[in-house]
């Protein structure tokens, strides 16, 4: 059996100085912003600029590495089930900027979310979120 293809992507929980989580609402489901690597970047470089891209966010203070998590699927692009390993890093903005949602990425809304409201949205994102917000503290 061939080896599933790897695709490296990186992505950040951002919370503003209220400390309220940043999610976006891409194809039915709540999710944090990510991004594949592009060449000659670094992973944090990744994580920055995919946040930043997906969000309309900028001046984001990195923080630490939270976690990677890793997922399969079928990717429509090369026609193949590939492996994703996402790096998963802390992020934090200064006050609360304005959200630009990234609709060509399929990304619909996005919001700062309150911690009451954070367990709500979670009924709708993948196990891996619930990692990555586990693994923060935020839960």
């Amino acid at each position: 059996m061939e080896e599933k293809q790897t695709i490296i992507a990186a992505g950040g929980l951002v919370l503003n100085e209220t400390n309220e989580l940043l999610l976006i609402f891409r194809r039915g489901f709540w999710d944090l912003p990510k991004g594949k690597l592009d060449p000659n970047e670094t992973i944090a470089e990744c994580a920055v600029r995919e946040v930043e891209e997906e969000t309309g966010v900028h001046h984001i203070h990195l923080g630490n590495l939270i976690t990677i998590t890793t997922h399969e699927y079928f990717d429509p692009y090369i026609k193949a089930d590939v492996k994703k390993e996402t790096h998963w890093y802390s992020m934090l903005v200064d006050g609360k900027p304005n959200l630009i949602p990234q609709t060509t990425e399929d990304i619909t809304a996005i919001e700062w979310t309150k911690k009451q409201d954070l367990l709500q949205r979670l009924n709708n994102t993948y196990p891996t979120i619930i990692e990555v917000i586990t693994k923060a503290g935020l839960l």
